[in-house]
């Protein structure tokens, strides 16, 4: 408790001086020029730009492709990220003892543009220091030394003086669907989803509504096996083995009183690897989500409601080839507003509800599945962390931000956790009770974080969580020591 106590002073007073800094060094800042908008903690150079729409951000003050003198057709983005994250207690099944971790990430873009036609490369490298045989680590930690982008598109504004834009990307790409709850560019994670395979768009000149339809097999990070990722060992990733994600995702802005509706439709489609067996997910997973985005003085709404229907088997073991319906769903709410007064205080109140399965003896599998979303904006870090994942859930929970500055800003979140079946696993901490006698409260989170923008390229950024266990954390089968686990943050990124 003392640590912890500790720990929020130290977030308090550092944001407490970036915003309450001399007025020399105020003055100062305020004469930086600022590139449009607060790009995510994380690479995104590939990200700035969009053909379709004409969209092109200034580039940092400071960057790549001014000091070396590219043409204007070229654009060039180098980008690095350290991070140092500390894990006091445990909350995964067997685990003991406390973690550190070092993550560093650096990207490295490259996009000719011959316009319509463009090529494109982003290298990613994503290393994690400091683990050993008891760390958590897997290949969302690192992918050293591969490409997570490599494609060619054409696209058009204006498709044959039809009032409508449209782009084909083929290759190797990242994408951002929606909400990102389904389909992301991962941003806190050391590593980031790519598939393979040929994604279109075609959107309405004014913007008001834009089809997306793409059709991919989903990249396999290597190594995969944690004593190759121990050793350094590296491989070059592969496309999943027959294993297929396609989609329809529809977008319509202003449709009354501000708010915007997506409506979508996923499949998955998964079988065995050489290298192993898989659940052999056949998945269908249809959604619509309404949002009404924040703005100073008013009200902010978003709901979004997902099916997840098909067959997945009930383990990954070669031998076992029982097959188990699909019966899942997925339900968000949020409601805020944003107080016109000064740092912009914005209150947010916020709900998630993801199925477990309820009988694990039924024959169905009822268990909601993200496929490749995203959860760090809603459920607290990943990395070392990641306690919660959107999969057999049950939780309220409110936020409020704060924007001191242009280019301060910082949070504080509360959430409750219940597991929406007690009989279905805690997923990410690996705990379950098949008889339910453990009870369903798994326990508070508690999250402060705060990010400084110092330059148009420089950015820091650092958080503290605290996971308060509830009955199940600490009574459930092979549950680790009951204390409250700590974790903490801090990261620097560097953009050129």
């Amino acid at each position: 408790m003392r640590n912890s106590i500790k720990i929020i002073r130290v977030l308090v007073l550092t944001v407490g001086f970036a915003a309450h800094r001399s007025p020399a060094a105020a003055d100062q800042a305020e004469k930086m020029p600022k590139t449009a908008g607060q790009p995510p903690f994380s690479c995104f150079g590939s990200q700035m730009n969009d053909y379709l729409t004409g969209a092109a951000p200034a580039r940092p003050i400071y960057n790549a492709h001014d000091a070396l003198g590219l043409p204007g057709w070229l654009n060039l983005s180098v980008e690095h990220r350290t991070r140092y994250e500390v894990l006091d207690g445990q909350f995964r099944a067997g685990a003991s003892g406390g973690d550190q971790q070092i993550p560093m990430q650096t990207c490295v873009f490259l996009d000719a543009n011959f316009e319509p036609f463009r090529i494109g490369a982003e290298f990613l490298d994503a290393r994690e220091y400091g683990a050993d045989d008891g760390s958590t680590l897997n290949n969302t930690h690192v992918n050293e030394a591969d490409f997570v982008q490599i494609y060619g598109a054409w696209s058009d504004e204006d498709v044959l003086d039809s009032g409508l834009g449209m782009e084909v990307k083929a290759g190797r790409q990242t994408m951002n669907l929606g909400s990102r709850r389904l389909v992301a560019r991962n941003v806190f994670r050391n590593t980031i989803n790519a598939f393979t395979g040929v994604n279109f768009r075609l959107r309405d000149g004014g913007g008001k509504w834009q089809l997306r339809v793409f059709a991919t097999q989903p990249v396999n990070r290597l190594p995969n096996d944690q004593a190759d990722l121990l050793d350094g060992v590296h491989d070059f990733d592969e496309e999943e083995y027959r294993t297929y994600f396609s989609g329809l995702f529809f977008e319509a802005s202003n449709l009354m009183w501000g708010i915007n509706g997506e409506a979508y439709l996923f499949h998955l489609h998964e079988k065995d690897r050489p290298s192993g067996a898989t659940v052999n997910r056949r998945l269908f997973t249809p959604g619509v989500r309404f949002f009404r985005p924040p703005a100073k003085g008013r009200w902010d709404m978003q709901v979004e409601t997902v099916a997840q229907v098909g067959e997945s088997r009930a383990t990954t073991r070669a031998k076992d080839t029982r097959d188990l319906s699909h019966e899942a769903w997925y339900q968000h709410a949020s409601l805020g507003y944003t107080f016109n007064l000064p740092w912009s205080p914005r209150f947010m109140a916020q709900y998630d509800y993801a199925t477990g399965d309820e009988d694990p003896d039924d024959g169905k599998n009822q268990r909601f599945d993200t496929l490749y979303g995203a959860r760090r904006f809603e459920f607290g870090p990943t990395g070392i962390f990641g306690a919660f994942a959107r999969s057999n859930i049950n939780s309220p929970g409110y936020r409020l931000f704060v924007n001191p500055r242009s280019d301060l800003s910082a949070f504080v979140s509360h959430r409750m956790f219940w597991l929406a079946s007690d009989k279905d696993q805690w997923t990410p901490a690996r705990l379950q009770d098949r008889t339910g006698r453990s009870g369903d409260f798994v326990g508070h989170l508690v999250e402060v974080s705060a990010r400084w923008d110092a330059r148009s390229n420089v950015s820091f950024e650092s958080g503290w969580a605290r996971l308060i266990k509830g009955e199940f954390a600490e009574d459930a089968p092979n549950a680790p020591d009951p204390k409250d686990v700590d974790y903490f943050y801090v990261q620097t990124l560097l953009r050129f």
